[in-house]
């Protein structure tokens, strides 16, 4: 999915998927920050507005890989998210331990 853009809106602690100028998809977030450790960030909910285009799972791909970047971990409280995780084990590092 080479067109779809998505964007971290910090304001509004989601990700958006971005198609054709339209918002496709949305991933919510909350973050939580100790001092001297990665910020942990729960995925609570993920939608796609464009049912069986691989939106959902392009948006998640793309959060994993920016949270990677940000050197975050993840806590997916998000069903679809825990599945993508699941399903795609070279994800499993970014997963925060309790």
């Amino acid at each position: 999915m080479d067109d779809l853009i998505v964007r971290r809106d910090d304001a509004a602690s989601r990700y958006e998927a971005i198609l054709d100028g339209q918002l496709v998809g949305l991933a919510d977030f909350t973050t939580r920050s100790a001092p001297g450790r990665p910020d942990t960030v729960v995925i609570t909910h993920t939608e796609s507005r464009l049912e069986g285009r691989g939106i959902a799972s392009a948006l998640v791909r793309a959060v994993l890989d920016d949270l990677r970047a940000r050197n975050s971990l993840v806590v997916p409280a998000c069903p679809f998210v825990a599945k993508y995780i699941e399903r795609h084990p070279e994800h499993a590092d970014l997963l925060a331990t309790a």
